[in-house]
C-alpha cells in the first residue's frame, strides 16, 4: 500500500481508537465518581495523548528516534499554535482555575525537554524523573479538586462489561494506528528525502493530535471553554512526562542536540506565549488566537 495511504489509515484508526478510549474511559471515571475537572484534567487530556503515546513508543521501538522525539515537540506545538489558537479565534477561551495550577506546570514540562536533550541522549534516568513528575502531578489533581466542583451523577452509561471492553477496543485500535502510521510516515520521509524530523513534527504529530483537536472543538461549540484548556495544557503536561518519559523508561531516545535545538525553543517560546496571553486577561481572546495560529503556520511553513 502507498506510504500517503498507510499514514491516512494509521490516522484514522489512532482517531477511532482515542476516541473509543477517552469515550469509555470517562463512563469509567464517572462510575468512579470522579469530579469533571478530574476527568478533563486526566482521563480526557491523557486520553486524547493515548495517540502521541502509541506513535512515539512505536516510533522509538522500531529504531525512528527522530519521530519519537520529533511527534511530542510537534504536537505540544500544534496543541497550542493550532488548535488553541483555532478555538480562540471562534470564541475566547477563559482561564479559571487552571491559570494558577496548571499553567505553571506546562512551562515547566516545556523547558525539560531543552534539559534532558542537552547531551544528545535523555536515558532511563531522566525517563523516571518524568515519570515520577507526573505520578506526583496526578496525585495532586486528585487531592485539589475534589473539594473545587461538585461531583457529576451519571446519567445512562453504559455497562461495566461494555466500558472495559470499549477501553481494551480502543487501546487496540492506537496500537495498530500507530504501526501503520509510522510505518507509513517514515517511508514517505525516506522515499522523498524529507528528514524524518521534520515528518515528526508535522505530519505526525498533527494526525495525532486529532482527538485534542475534535474534543476541543466540541467543547468549544457547547461553549465550555475551561475544558479546552484543561485539555490542551492537561494533553502538553502529559505528552513530555508522561510519553518521553516512559518511552525513554523502555528505550533510551537518542538525537543530536543541534538537530532539535531550534524546535525545543519554538515549543517552548509557545508555552510562554500563551502564559502571557492567558495572565494577562485571564483569558485568551480571539486576536490573541490569531498570532498563536499565525505563529504555528509560519513555523510550519519554514519547516518545509
Amino acid at each position: 500500500m502507498p506510504s500517503f495511504l498507510l499514514i491516512v489509515l494509521g490516522i484514522g484508526l489512532l482517531y477511532l481508537g482515542g476516541e473509543l478510549l477517552v469515550r469509555f474511559a470517562s463512563s469509567l471515571a464517572l462510575r468512579l465518581n470522579l469530579s469533571p475537572l478530574v476527568i478533563g484534567l486526566t482521563v480526557v487530556a491523557f486520553g486524547t495523548s493515548a495517540p502521541e503515546l502509541a506513535a512515539t513508543l512505536t516510533a522509538s521501538l522500531n529504531g525512528s528516534p527522530a519521530i519519537a522525539i520529533a511527534n511530542v515537540i510537534g504536537s505540544n506545538t500544534g496543541n497550542l499554535g493550532l488548535i488553541l489558537g483555532l478555538c480562540a479565534l471562534i470564541l475566547p477561551l477563559v482561564g479559571g482555575s487552571v491559570l494558577k495550577r496548571e499553567l505553571p506546570i506546562m512551562l515547566l514540562a516545556s523547558l525539560l525537554p531543552v534539559l534532558w536533550f542537552w547531551n544528545g541522549e535523555m536515558g532511563r534516568f531522566e525517563g523516571l524523573i518524568g515519570f515520577g513528575l507526573l505520578v506526583l502531578y496526578l496525585i495532586w489533581i486528585f487531592r485539589q479538586t475534589p473539594q473545587e466542583v461538585e461531583t457529576l451523577t451519571p446519567t445512562k452509561q453504559p455497562s461495566l462489561w461494555l466500558t472495559l471492553l470499549g477501553i481494551l477496543g480502543g487501546l487496540g485500535l492506537l496500537v495498530l494506528g500507530a504501526q501503520v502510521l509510522v510505518e507509513g510516515a517514515t517511508t514517505l520521509a525516506r522515499s522523498f528525502g524529507v528528514p524524518e524530523k521534520v515528518i515528526g513534527l508535522t505530519l505526525v504529530a498533527v494526525g495525532t493530535s486529532l482527538p485534542e483537536l475534535a474534543s476541543s472543538l466540541v467543547a468549544i461549540f457547547k461553549r465550555q471553554t475551561d475544558l479546552v484548556l484543561g485539555n490542551i495544557i492537561g494533553s502538553n503536561i502529559f505528552n513530555v512526562l508522561g510519553i518521553l518519559g516512559l518511552t525513554s523508561l523502555i528505550t533510551p531516545l537518542s538525537m543530536d542536540f543541534n538537530l532539535i535545538r531550534f524546535d525545543l525553543l519554538i515549543m517552548l517560546g509557545f508555552s510562554i506565549l500563551t502564559y502571557i496571553f492567558l495572565i494577562t486577561r485571564k483569558k485568551l481572546v480571539r486576536w490573541e488566537g490569531s498570532v498563536l495560529l499565525l505563529a504555528y503556520t509560519g513555523y510550519v511553513s519554514w519547516l518545509f
